[in-house]
């Protein structure tokens, strides 16, 4: 029966309202895509989620331009766990049962990620996670079937730790969202410093809520102590709400702060001239990078959205097409083949190629720190470097102590 004749009998025995996705999936059925489940919190952390959605959607034309993968095109049915942990599982076995997809990818926050992850352990099916930094998910919790692109809270706070050492600051204030990224970037800020320099002294820290910080209070609380420097982690919202009430408080003058995720264009430009001034960040300076294959992607991302890429922009576009590799490399979408071919994995992004490591299924993705500055009105990167991830990540004998069995 030839896809024409099917969608007319389609139209002919349904309403009209269901026959239009009646008629696709017969139509992709006949096509023989490979279905993927994308699994994130959209409703939840728009600022992030919204470009990295754009990001793969862009990867998706590309890939499927060029022939699909294995001679099929790419399928990616998405869904919105809001920012749940139990929603993201009832999603994901969703995906699974009812749209028969063949692996997952996707995750923002944390807990979400750990969830999708024991997920993917109990079924044993593939999930690549895009964006949750947890180091869990790929130490106490690793499992066979789950990698990560992302760098882990570790790395990202390994790389700043190596700058806030040559500041020389010995009394840190600290604060950070009250769950598992916050908790896991503190405890490993705390460790590496005293490591490093084992006369710091932690003089206050602020616990928040995830999305709803008191800012005036927290503010309060940190300017009294008087420290010499403060380490941050909180991120969207919060970070807005903590930036614009230090400002007005004057929190930040004269004192040093190191700050994870702040570079990161979706939470840098909704602050506008009110963004931090001089700050040591995490983040993604997109404006400022002149690879060939950066260029690239800014220009097709521009080209398709009429807009300029963010963080989420780059994860996202980088994720689906390390998935796309991983399926080329095992030849089929079979869980266990996948995993094995994701060990060792070369894929190339728009900022330089890199390795999902056999040991702890963790990418090489890397790291962008530097300073924060304004330029024509809007927050950026300035005096940046880039750091591999390889070179931020555990040696093997550490990762063993730390990884539970497959």
């Amino acid at each position: 029966m030839t896809i024409t004749r099917r969608i007319l009998l389609c139209v002919a025995f349904v309403s009209a309202s269901s026959a239009a996705s009646l008629c696709l999936a017969a139509d992709a059925a006949a096509q023989g895509t490979i279905k993927i489940g994308e699994i994130n919190s959209y409703k939840a952390q728009p600022a992030f989620l919204e470009p990295y959605r754009q990001g793969w959607q862009l990867a998706l034309d590309e890939i499927n331009a060029a022939g699909g993968v294995l001679g099929k095109p790419l399928e990616v049915i998405a869904r919105d766990d809001n920012g749940n942990p139990g929603d993201s599982v009832r999603v994901a076995e969703e995906l699974v049962k009812r749209e028969q997809v063949r692996l997952l990818f996707g995750g923002f926050l944390s807990n979400t990620g750990l969830a999708l992850a024991d997920y993917a352990k109990q079924r044993q099916i593939f999930f690549l996670a895009a964006e949750p930094l947890t180091d869990k998910i790929i130490w106490q919790n690793g499992n066979k079937y789950t990698y990560r692109l992302r760098p882990s809270t570790t790395m990202l706070v390994t790389a700043l730790v190596k700058e806030a050492v040559k500041l020389k600051k010995r009394r840190w204030a600290i604060v950070y969202p009250n769950y598992e990224y916050g908790q896991s970037a503190v405890a490993s800020f705390k460790t590496l410093m005293k490591q490093a320099q084992p006369d710091i002294e932690f003089v206050a820290e602020q616990a928040t809520p995830l999305g709803k910080i008191d800012a005036g209070a927290v503010t309060q609380a940190l300017a009294d102590a008087k420290p010499d420097a403060i380490f941050n982690a909180l991120f969207a919202t919060d970070l807005a709400r903590f930036v614009r009430e230090g400002n007005t408080r004057g929190l930040f003058e004269g004192r040093e702060v190191v700050s994870l995720l702040s570079g990161e264009p979706e939470y840098l430009e909704p602050l506008r001239n009110e963004a931090p001034s001089n700050w040591i960040v995490t983040g993604y300076p997109w404006y400022a990078l002149t690879l060939p294959q950066h260029q690239k992607f800014v220009d097709a991302y521009r080209k398709k959205y009429h807009d300029t890429p963010r963080n989420g922009s780059l994860v996202g576009y980088s994720a689906l097409m390390s998935v796309a590799a991983g399926i080329k490399k095992a030849g089929t979408t079979d869980a266990t083949k996948l995993a094995a071919a994701f060990a060792g994995l070369k894929v190339d992004t728009p900022i330089g190629p890199i390795v999902y490591r056999a040991q702890d299924h963790q990418s090489t993705l890397g790291v962008f720190v530097g300073r924060t500055g304004i330029k024509d009105g809007y927050g950026i990167m300035t005096s940046f470097s880039y750091v591999d991830g390889a070179a931020l990540q555990l040696p093997d004998s550490e990762v063993k102590k730390l990884r539970a069995a497959d």
